[in-house]
């Protein structure tokens, strides 16, 4: 798909509204077939003494928002068809982890100037080593973009959860068990026996798997998921920022 630099409107600076829909019909893919045509001539024309692709590149990495990403303040998305600067931090969500992807580098002799930065849009291995605030980290399991598993080096978000299997004997309020094979927590003591498995008390409640397009997860030491076989709560905001113009995005 060919990235554009230009939104639609950034046109109306140099004709009318009027005589630009008359050029284009109506047509909005007559804008991107008359730039790249453009992009094409100008490129053949300079590249023979510049290196204009390469800074034609670095404008066209403009990505589409993604809930996975985390965007620092000054980036530029492309969100709702346009291109938006954003003017204060947005979060991607957090998912839990069972196992660790990063350790900071004990190798005094690797320099982290010459360790390539860590992206959130590139795809990682065990051993791979990034640059991320200035401090060198080592892969330890697969993480990254293409696995639809963003891990930043020290972003978290959640805590673990002791669970224990069910029997018969007292717990207290909120206690998480495992019962033929699912998770459950207790949400009352009122009318509690407990003789009686979670499967059959209304006092306990299942605890639902994680799930990334869910973005409403409480702070708080009871909002409960499963994910991968374990149960993990909040420590911090696990949800992804709404873009939202004005906000935390501005019209470029």
């Amino acid at each position: 798909m060919y990235r554009r630099f230009l939104n639609n409107d950034d046109y109306l600076g140099i004709i009318t509204p009027e005589a630009l829909a008359q050029l284009t019909r109506g047509n909005d893919a007559r804008f991107i077939q008359a730039e790249e045509s453009t992009e094409m001539s100008i490129v053949e024309y300079l590249s023979e003494n510049y290196e204009i692709e390469k800074e034609l590149a670095k404008g066209k990495y403009i990505a589409e928002y993604d809930r996975r990403i985390t965007y620092p303040v000054g980036v530029h998305v492309y969100f709702e068809g346009q291109i938006h600067e954003v003017i204060r931090s947005v979060s991607g969500y957090r998912k839990p982890a069972t196992v660790v992807y990063w350790e900071e580098s004990s190798d005094i002799r690797v320099d982290a100037g010459q360790v390539v930065n860590y992206s959130q849009f590139n795809t990682y291995y065990p051993g791979d080593k990034v640059n991320y605030n200035g401090i060198v980290y080592t892969c330890l399991n697969e993480n990254g973009y293409k696995f639809d598993d963003v891990r930043i080096p020290l972003v978290g978000g959640w805590i673990e959860a002791e669970a224990s299997l069910w029997q018969p004997v007292e717990y207290p309020l909120w206690a998480v068990v495992e019962y033929e094979g699912a998770f459950y927590t207790l949400m009352t003591l009122e009318g509690f026996d407990y003789n009686l498995d979670p499967m059959v008390s209304d006092c306990w409640g299942a605890i639902a798997d994680y799930d990334s397009s869910y973005n409403a997860y409480e702070l708080s030491e009871h909002e409960y998921v499963v994910y991968d076989g374990r149960v993990f709560y909040p420590e911090t905001d696990v949800n992804a920022d709404t873009p939202q113009v004005g906000q935390n995005l501005s019209l470029h």
